[in-house]
């Protein structure tokens, strides 16, 4: 009998041990299975958390200024022109050619400095007082052109955040509504409510600083091509100057 429980008890410690050492391995081999949530899922859920009336409306007010503000920055680096090369280009062609080939130099180089230059030559047969009035009636609609569609990146920036306040606004009437209905005051009646709230603020204010970035580096580029502009109309105006009294 004492044997027959030996034998037992030493078959249940086997097993048992098996059945640890078992175990064990299939918890070591076993992968972690932690899921990881990429950043573009978290923003989807988020913006879809956050309503789709508003957050559309915001997402447009993205698309539209970013779009705008593109163009113009693509416009305004094309614009930009060697004014002082130019300058002295048309210096030269005057030398030798006249008023015509320095047209024609004015013809081939792009750029507003170069049609305020092309305009101011047309008037040069004329007079200098002629010329000089050319340079700046033309050199105040260049000025329009580079600055065509800027407003509306302003009202975006301006509007979204708006939007989001707007949001924000219904999100919290919506909490006290559904408070007002239940008759009484708990957390998950609120939270809805107050998430959707800042998430529409938020995205708001991260469209609004974006699309400034944007506004303020084109108004600096605009602001640097109309000093440019009009320090080369003086030296514009300089040269025919020379010109007219035979000093070229």
């Amino acid at each position: 009998m004492k044997r027959s429980l030996s034998i037992l008890f030493t078959a249940a410690m086997t097993f048992g041990v098996t059945g640890i050492a078992s175990a064990t391995a299939l918890i070591q081999d076993e992968p972690e299975t932690v899921e990881k949530v990429s950043f573009h899922q978290v923003l989807k859920d988020n913006f879809i958390d956050g309503g789709p009336i508003f957050m559309s409306i915001v997402l447009v007010c993205l698309i539209l200024g970013l779009a705008i503000a593109i163009e113009r920055i693509i416009y305004l680096n094309l614009s930009t022109t060697n004014s002082k090369k130019l300058a002295a280009d048309v210096e030269d062609a005057l030398k030798t050619g006249g008023i015509e080939a320095a047209k024609d130099v004015c013809r081939n180089t792009k750029g507003p400095v170069a049609s305020i230059y092309y305009q101011g030559l047309d008037r040069a047969d004329e007079s200098i007082e002629a010329a000089e009035k050319a340079v700046v009636a033309y050199g105040g609609v260049q000025m329009g052109q580079l600055e065509k569609n800027v407003s509306w990146v302003s009202l975006f920036i301006a509007l979204a955040p708006m939007l989001g306040f707007m949001g924000t606004v219904i999100g919290m009437i919506g909490s006290f509504n559904s408070i007002e209905e239940a008759g009484t005051m708990e957390p998950s009646l609120v939270a809805g409510g107050i998430k959707v709230a800042l998430l529409t603020t938020v995205f708001g204010l991260i469209v609004a600083i974006i699309l400034q970035i944007f506004y303020n580096y084109i108004v600096a580029k605009i602001d640097s091509i109309v000093n440019d502009m009009e320090d080369a109309s003086i030296t514009l105006i300089d040269i025919l100057v020379d010109y007219k009294n035979g000093k070229l």
